[in-house]
């Protein structure tokens, strides 16, 4: 399964023009930049690095104000948004939970297409990796050792439902493993454990465990992008492994439900600058990122088929 491929089914390329009028809004107050998930994770670095650049270019009257809820695999920021008294003011930096969450939790009452597009920012794949002290170098040696483990491996991640216990479970299902999954308070706290030894594996993104992968303390052993990764030279792809399955996670900015036409336009037009900006686009490859622009109505078309594309997933792997 290619997803990265499937990102453009469906969706043609767009443009979105603002009248004279809707360019004119501003924000009157600091923007609530919520962040889908906990401290040091993915999408954590990321809101933090785009406050930095709009601060640093002056890019906006008002601040951006991160503010991490990724409670219940990021039900927490999806009720936040969903019930904001301030829909103009209130935005979110997503990940695949935006898809994965309200279709493992339909007591939320969370219509994703009810809230409003701004930007994607780019995709983030995935990378198998152990600790550097565990003797496995290859993908093949780890697949051993989780098989004389007898179900006793310890894996870490995000939660169940999230990216990650997603890769996971396609690997057990695919190879016929057994594993213990233990949840953390997101993806930075993940690394950290393998780092501690707390864990064995983990799946995490580029940026997520880039500084225990400079210190030496990780090591990847499987990339799930389409293509090896320039950033992990001669680390195999499991496409090459004999699976059809690739996995990446969105980096994408949506508004809440109710946002104003004008407040779109301003954010959209925000968030390209940010794209465009010298800053994002080295941070894309420094972090490992793959580049993935679309306008507000490509990215709801792109919602509908990774909610299908999930809804499969899910649905395999329960």
């Amino acid at each position: 399964m290619n997803i990265l491929k499937s990102m453009a089914l469906g969706i043609a390329a767009l443009t979105i023009s603002a009248p004279a009028a809707m360019a004119e809004w501003q924000p009157r107050k600091p923007i609530d930049f919520v962040i889908m998930a906990g401290p040091g994770g993915g999408a954590d670095r990321i809101a933090r690095f785009i406050q930095s650049v709009a601060e640093k270019k002056k890019l906006t009257r008002r601040p951006l104000i991160p503010n991490n809820k990724g409670g219940g695999s990021g039900a927490e920021s999806l009720i936040w948004l969903n019930s904001t008294n301030d829909p103009d003011h209130t935005i979110l930096v997503t990940l695949n939970s935006f898809f994965t969450t309200p279709i493992r939790q339909p007591d939320l009452g969370i219509d994703i297409q009810t809230f409003t597009p701004i930007a994607m920012m780019g995709v983030d794949p995935f990378a198998l990796w152990v600790h550097s002290d565990s003797g496995i170098e290859t993908f093949e040696q780890w697949l051993e050792a989780v098989r004389a483990a007898d179900g006793e491996y310890v894996t870490g991640g995000t939660g169940t439902g999230q990216e990650d216990s997603i890769v996971f479970a396609y690997l057990d299902n695919a190879f016929e493993l057994k594993t213990k999954y233990i949840p953390f308070d997101g993806g930075g706290a993940v690394a950290a454990a393998l780092a501690g030894q707390q864990i064995m594996a983990t799946v995490n993104n580029p940026s997520e465990a880039r500084g225990f992968y400079d210190s030496g303390d990780l090591r990847p052993l499987l990339v799930f992008s389409d293509e090896q990764m320039d950033v992990y030279p001669g680390i195999p792809t499991l496409k090459e492994k004999g699976k059809d399955f690739s996995y990446y996670n969105q980096r994408a900015i949506v508004g809440a439900p109710g946002m104003s036409d004008e407040a779109a336009a301003y954010y959209q037009k925000l968030f390209e600058e940010i794209y465009n900006s010298e800053e994002w686009q080295g941070y894309l490859e420094t972090e490992a990122m793959s580049p993935l622009w679309m306008e507000p109505d490509e990215q709801r078309a792109y919602w509908e088929v990774q909610v299908q594309t999930h809804s499969d997933l899910l649905a395999r792997i329960n």
